[in-house]
């Protein structure tokens, strides 16, 4: 008994995990990264590894994040916004990794966000294989769920593509909340819902009505980000 005991143990520590930690076989593909989508022609480059002039720190100042070899960029110092602000109707496309952490749970495990106004939040989790709630991966974060869970295996390029419309607004006064169609790794997985609330948990918060910039948020996790832009769009 002693010996198959240990033979097992042997088995079990020498097959490579691929998985998150709360998950068993992953599903083929999802160990595929998303490919690269360079920003197209009339749209503004917001992140090309490059550098970070057009980004900030919270409360101002150069941020700290990690340029990284492949144009990418890696969460450190703190939440970073964009110097230019965005209202009306837009379309932002960003591509982020989760780094693997087996140990940790639930909202420590490759935290991070995208807000746009800095205000609503798309939450950056990995929530593989689970259950998605409002705070998980792809959720807006505390109002929606995603449709569907549709994340890759943490340390696997994914995507967001979100189309925005900021609050309409009349005599200073919000009249019509924001609205936002996701799509996560090509899927749609929400469809023009609407942002009950003037600011997610986190957000910069600030008069609704008023333009807002990107936020990429530092949760103290090593995500990473690559190729992020906007594409302003018609009313």
């Amino acid at each position: 008994m002693k010996k198959l005991v240990a033979f097992a143990l042997l088995i079990s520590l020498s097959t490579p995990a691929t998985a998150s930690a709360d998950d068993g076989k992953p599903k083929p593909g999802d160990e595929i990264d998303m490919k690269p989508a360079l920003a197209p022609e009339g749209s503004i480059v917001l992140f090309d590894g490059k550098n970070l002039d057009g980004w900030e720190r919270r409360k101002g100042g150069r941020p700290e994040w990690k340029l990284l070899e492949g144009g990418i960029g890696e969460a450190a110092g703190g939440d970073i916004f964009t110097k230019q602000k965005f209202d009306g109707h837009f379309k932002l496309h960003v591509e982020f990794r989760v780094p693997r952490m087996p140990q940790a749970k639930g909202q420590a495990r490759g935290n991070s966000g995208v807000y746009l106004q800095g205000r609503y939040e798309v939450q950056i989790l990995d929530s593989y294989g689970l259950a998605s709630k409002n705070n998980d991966c792809g959720a807006i974060y505390e109002v929606a769920s995603p449709l569907v869970n549709v994340c890759k295996l943490p340390m696997v390029w994914q995507s967001y593509d979100i189309e925005f419309r900021a609050p309409s607004c009349a005599n200073g006064k919000k009249v019509e909340p924001a609205r936002m169609t996701v799509f996560q790794n090509g899927v749609k997985i929400h469809d023009d819902v609407k942002i009950p609330v003037d600011n997610t948990r986190s957000g910069m918060g600030g008069d609704p009505c008023q333009p807002g910039p990107i936020m990429l948020q530092d949760h103290g996790n090593p995500v990473q980000f690559r190729n992020v832009w906007l594409m302003p769009l018609k009313p």
